[in-house]
């Protein structure tokens, strides 16, 4: 992925190095975790809420601080993170709106947040009630060794996935589902949520098409690769990895082949509209 010449945003704070929760999770326990509790059924949003009320949610963030000029991972999420804010920002100009950029925090095993404590075991996440997506770059490792899905362009994946249910809160999207909480059955609440998901994965297509179309970001393989990450976590594969049998009705975030294709639509289309998984009649 072409991102060598890219601009870093100023919106990406560092919590590491100072942060709270150190000497945690063993990157065992992390791997276990992160496809057992973030893959396989359950989201973030309700462990989040879960734990908001711990002495370790309390406490207030570490100091944050810009990625070191060394730590090119962080750099590089960095870069993406602000090809993002190239991409949505005239996208929402052209439908009269005004994009508000989101901030990526950098964390090592836990840090507060406005939904909670974050922690390294709930994989990357976006909290709506900081606009900030929260990320443990350990989680990149996992990514390629564990779930079989290596490459810069699945990592960037990652980050405009997150910055994909932004765009959802920014629309009010997030806020209608959040309403539906308690009063239709998780089995339909889950279904809700496949399609939240799916439509973020979308996003991350639009955001993928608009920004090669402008940069030329794409190098060969990046799309395979993009492709690929989404196959991996799909809550039918991550299932079947983790317990060894499949539950449809569990399934949050949706299918490898669903998120394969709403990742397709994204990027063919490099429209929002196209993007509508809740009105849509197939996955």
């Amino acid at each position: 992925m072409r991102m060598d010449d890219y601009r870093e945003s100023d919106n990406v704070e560092d919590r590491r190095g100072g942060g709270i929760g150190r000497g945690g999770v063993g990157i065992g326990g992390i791997v276990l975790a992160l496809v057992v509790s973030y893959f396989t059924g359950i989201s973030p949003a309700p462990l989040l809420g879960f734990i908001e009320q711990t002495p370790l949610a309390q406490q207030q963030a570490p100091a944050a601080h810009k990625p070191p000029a060394h730590d090119e991972t962080a750099r590089f999420v960095s870069r993406v993170l602000a090809s993002t804010e190239d991409v949505w920002t005239p996208v929402f100009q052209s439908n009269g709106r005004q994009y508000r950029k989101p901030t990526l925090v950098l964390f090592e095993n836990a840090t507060p947040t406005a939904c909670g404590t974050g922690q390294t075991a709930m994989g990357p996440f976006y909290c709506p009630g900081d606009q900030k997506v929260y990320i443990d770059l350990r989680f990149y490792q996992t990514l390629r060794d564990e779930l079989g899905a290596p490459g810069e362009f699945a990592q960037a994946y990652v980050v405009a996935h997150e910055v994909g249910h932004h765009v959802q809160n920014l629309l009010g999207i997030s806020d209608k589902m959040d309403a539906m909480r308690g009063r239709v059955s998780e089995k339909e609440y889950n279904a809700l949520s496949v399609r939240l998901e799916l439509q973020a994965d979308c996003f991350a297509g639009l955001w993928a098409k608009k920004s090669n179309d402008s940069r030329q970001t794409l190098e060969g393989g990046d799309i395979e690769a993009a492709m690929n990450a989404a196959a991996k976590i799909g809550d039918d594969a991550l299932q079947q990895k983790a317990q060894g049998r499949i539950v449809p009705d569990s399934f949050t975030h949706g299918t490898s082949a669903q998120r394969v294709r709403w990742f397709n639509v994204g990027l063919q289309s490099g429209n929002m509209k196209a993007c509508d998984t809740f009105s849509a009649k197939k996955l």
